[in-house]
């Protein structure tokens, strides 16, 4: 005889919001952050956030029960975890994501039956909107956040690819899509023989020349503005994608690949990553949803397993390709040419 049938994971997802938009707010009202200072009381927090009294102890202590706070002694803390990530002076937040989500994702994932039913973004558009990109890249403020949200998002991954591929065997490479220039930092703080450009429209200079000075790397990383929809690659030994394919159509994935492989030298590397859903399709869900995230976001972007997209690069011409996961949920796909 089998188990029995129970409705815990049913309820579970199905009321996951619940547990999503009380995280949400906690990130929104920097409360990780100010717990990173010293555990403090119920009556503390509630003073110093501004909770009403009759909300304050059920957020802390489901806070607690989902794994987020821990409560010792009449005072919460942050969980390892939570210090970690989820403090804002920290240089390994990565609530930039989540705080995006919190403004504008989990609105507009109300709308997804319908962008199911009809294949059309549900973001601003919908009511008319600009789309997303020409909206942010019209805002310095807005796009300075959205880029340091993609840092949060891409760093964990950013770390792995320094350390995973063989960076020996190179001496300069290219972040397309570089944002504020994270993963081309990481590469770059971990090899000290590299020199690397991070490719990005125009608007996005200023904000990667600050994040880079930061970090002491302007002598070492430049930055390359331009269009990689319209204009040439520039040509060096590995050029690196991280989230950028998926929010393409397949013609125009597969032009990005051609593009690179004609930007490379013979045995030059192209390194995509990003939430790459497994081949069988049924256990990166993180990858799936993110797909969807996709129909939610673009008109017609997608994400992809790591045979498609080593299909894609074969198509393209290259040589040798496999896939390596990186951490979470994201794996990285290697073209060689």
């Amino acid at each position: 005889m089998g188990e029995q049938p129970t409705p815990e994971k049913i309820m579970q997802i199905g009321l996951g919001f619940w547990a999503s938009k009380t995280l949400l707010s906690a990130v929104e009202m920097g409360l990780f952050t100010e717990l990173a200072r010293k555990p403090e009381t119920l009556e503390d927090v509630q003073a110093r956030l501004g909770l009403h009294p009759r909300s304050a102890r059920d957020f802390l202590d489901a806070l607690v029960a989902l794994g987020f706070l821990e409560r010792r002694e009449g005072k919460y803390a942050n969980t390892p975890s939570t210090d970690v990530f989820l403090d804002r002076k920290k240089p390994s937040y990565i609530g930039g994501i989540l705080e995006m989500a919190n403004q504008r994702l989990y609105g507009h994932w109300g709308h997804l039956t319908e962008g199911l039913r009809t294949g059309l973004p549900q973001n601003e558009v919908r009511g008319g909107g600009q789309p997303t990109f020409e909206a942010l890249y019209a805002d310095p403020a807005r796009l300075k956040a959205f880029l340091k949200a993609m840092s949060g998002i891409s760093h964990g991954s950013a770390l792995a690819i320094a350390a995973k591929f063989p960076w020996k065997e190179y001496k300069t490479y290219c972040d397309v899509g570089t944002a504020q220039g994270d993963t081309a930092a990481q590469i770059a703080l971990a090899h000290s023989h590299l020199s690397g450009t991070g490719f990005d429209l125009a608007e996005v200079g200023p904000i990667f020349e600050e994040y880079v000075g930061e970090l002491g790397l302007n002598g070492r990383l430049k930055f390359a503005a331009g269009d990689f929809l319209k204009g040439a690659i520039p040509t060096v030994d590995v050029i690196v994608m991280g989230h950028i394919l998926h929010d393409w159509d397949l013609p125009a994935k597969k032009m990005l690949i051609g593009k690179v492989y004609e930007a490379l030298p013979k045995g030059g590397a192209f390194i995509v990553y990003e939430a790459i859903i497994d081949d069988e399709r049924s256990r990166n869900a993180f990858g799936l949803l993110m797909s969807l995230n996709m129909l939610i976001e673009t008109y017609g972007g997608f994400d992809y397993t790591g045979a498609d997209c080593q299909g894609w690069m074969q198509e393209a011409g290259f040589s040798e390709t496999r896939v390596e996961h990186l951490v979470g949920p994201d794996s990285m796909v290697v073209g060689i040419k």
